[in-house]
């Protein structure tokens, strides 16, 4: 059902019978594909000048992923989840090791990553359009105003909110907001995605609405994805593959193969044995973890 992660270090597997948001095969990774994001024996963590003390989120992290690859990352708070995601952007540097993506290393922000916030991260003197257009301005290779109009359209449309172009972020609700915050992200045609706990301050119902409309989504774009989540329902129903991390400093405790073929999201798959089978494997690993933690506290 899963496989060990030897050495902290997850080799690529290949979902079985994957397909797109519209029926057609998904671009999903196999043996051969290229590794777009590579993180080699990474440790990170935060240092306190003023205390002289420093914190350890990851430790001796290894981790390959894939062109295509649509990979959740689950684990307890302050696992270092999101340092992970936020090395990867550019935002952080690893303590030790390195993180590399298109085989280089990575030194800062770059066009070919962009970064989708929980907390939405929306100027709320700007209408939704120029919100997302906002993702093009300081870019040195600026599409034209008709281009970059016409991405906006196509973003917009996209994740749901033509007709709301000249809308402010207080006329929206949480989801729409979150909606334009993905049209962001999505305008640049970036190469990866990286997503920090993107659905996790909206409403139960929205959240399985927004993460259907993504599914499909990611079925046209065939973009690369790191998705972070406290949700195992939500990283099994999304993910190729699922990183489980232990407690901080975080280590990975396995890697689970999704092995549910797409569309997922259609309501068919929550009704399939084998993504109970899932839910309950990754819970099992974060239930002892949990445990784990407590025994050691006490």
């Amino acid at each position: 059902m899963a496989q060990m992660a030897a050495g902290n270090r997850l080799d690529m597997a290949v979902p079985q019978g994957a397909t797109g948001g519209t029926g057609a095969p998904r671009a999903v990774p196999t043996a051969k594909a290229d590794t777009v994001i590579a993180a080699k024996n990474v440790t990170a963590g935060y240092e306190n000048r003023r205390k002289k003390t420093r914190l350890i989120a990851l430790r001796d992290i290894s981790l390959e992923v894939r062109r295509g690859e649509f990979l959740a990352i689950v684990g307890p708070s302050g696992c270092g989840k999101s340092t992970f995601v936020n090395m990867v952007a550019g935002f952080l540097k690893p303590l030790a090791g390195t993180i590399e993506v298109e085989g280089k290393p990575v030194r800062g922000t770059g066009a070919d990553r962009a970064m989708v916030f929980q907390d939405y991260a929306l100027l709320p003197w700007r209408t939704v359009e120029k919100n997302v257009i906002f993702a093009m301005e300081n870019r040195r290779d600026r599409p034209s105003k008709k281009e970059q109009a016409e991405r906006v359209a196509e973003a917009l449309e996209l994740v749901g909110l033509t007709g709301f172009e000249k809308s402010y972020p207080h006329e929206l609700s949480g989801g729409m907001r979150q909606r334009v915050g993905i049209a962001r992200a999505l305008v640049t045609k970036p190469d990866i995605l990286l997503m920090d706990e993107p659905f996790g301050a909206v409403d139960a119902m929205t959240r399985e609405a927004m993460q259907a409309e993504f599914e499909k989504i990611i079925a046209q774009s065939h973009q690369t994805v790191v998705f972070i989540t406290h949700s195992i329902d939500e990283a099994v129903m999304l993910g190729d593959r699922v990183a489980v991390i232990s407690n901080r400093p975080g280590r990975i405790k396995e890697i689970v193969d999704i092995d549910l073929p797409r569309p997922r999201l259609d309501g068919s798959a929550k009704t399939n044995p084998r993504s109970a089978e899932l839910r309950e494997h990754i819970w099992s690993l974060l239930q002892a973890e949990a445990l784990g933690a407590k025994e050691a506290k006490s």
